[in-house]
């Protein structure tokens, strides 16, 4: 039953489990009971496992199906970090993963991971030889023409953003819960950088003028966070979740 009180939605766990404790409690706290999860949620070193018993707890929360939650159910991929978290993961995981959703529609809101057409594409950034840099509104608008939905809630870049387009729509992204920052080599190399540790998410408001936007960022032990991160042979999430800004290669 949708909650009069708001709509929380979370993106982008990345199995830090510290931090999802701390945005399920602030959730718990403001008495919101309807929860969107906009998928990567278990793909990261620092507790898989831990992070898949604190979700799957809660049956009523509605999940969305991530890039990398995909790339878990498949049986052999080449990352690194497919490789320390799918052997954790028992049958059970991936028929919960299983049920994730492509989207999601509540009134004239859209939930998706990336894009409503894509998982493993950005909506309001683009990547450049130089670099990400944000896509102009006319590109944007033009790729979600065939949306009908007034409200976009999309996650994927870790970048927390509100973006108003020409025509009206409002593209919501509430950044990442557990994983600020990241590297990226294709289509080119790339950061996308929150340039803050603290864990994200936004709130939609039910208000008689519209829905409103929160987007809100909590404090956390991010320096234990990263401890078990660089533990695990992650240096890079351990960098990223203790600063907000990504670990880039030496060749970059």
């Amino acid at each position: 039953m949708m909650s009069s009180k708001g709509i929380a939605v979370l993106s982008d766990v990345h199995s830090n489990v510290f931090a999802l404790d701390v945005v399920l409690s602030d959730i718990a706290e403001r008495g919101i009971d309807t929860i969107v999860n906009l998928g990567d949620v278990l793909f990261g070193p620092i507790a898989p496992l831990e992070t898949a018993e604190r979700l799957m707890a809660n049956p009523d929360i509605i999940s969305i199906m991530g890039n990398c939650d995909r790339i878990l159910l498949q049986e052999e991929s080449e990352s690194l970090t497919f490789q320390q978290v799918k052997p954790l993961l028992t049958s059970d995981h991936l028929e919960w993963i299983r049920t994730f959703r492509k989207t999601w529609v509540y009134e004239d809101i859209l939930f998706c991971h990336g894009t409503p057409f894509s998982d493993e594409e950005y909506l309001l950034e683009e990547v450049i030889d130089s670099g990400a840099v944000g896509k102009s509104l006319s590109a944007i608008t033009q790729q979600l023409q065939s949306t009908p939905q007034d409200i976009i809630v999309c996650g994927h870049t870790h970048l927390p953003k509100s973006v108003q387009l020409p025509d009206g729509k409002l593209v919501i992204n509430p950044g990442s819960v557990g994983f600020p920052a990241y590297y990226e080599d294709a289509p080119f190399p790339h950061v996308m950088e929150s340039m803050s540790p603290h864990a994200k998410y936004a709130i939609l408001w039910h208000t008689k003028h519209g829905w409103k936007v929160e987007q809100v960022s909590l404090p956390y032990d991010w320096e234990h966070a990263s401890r078990i991160a660089e533990e695990k042979g992650r240096p890079d999430y351990g960098y990223a979740i203790r600063t907000g800004y990504a670990y880039i290669p030496a060749e970059y």
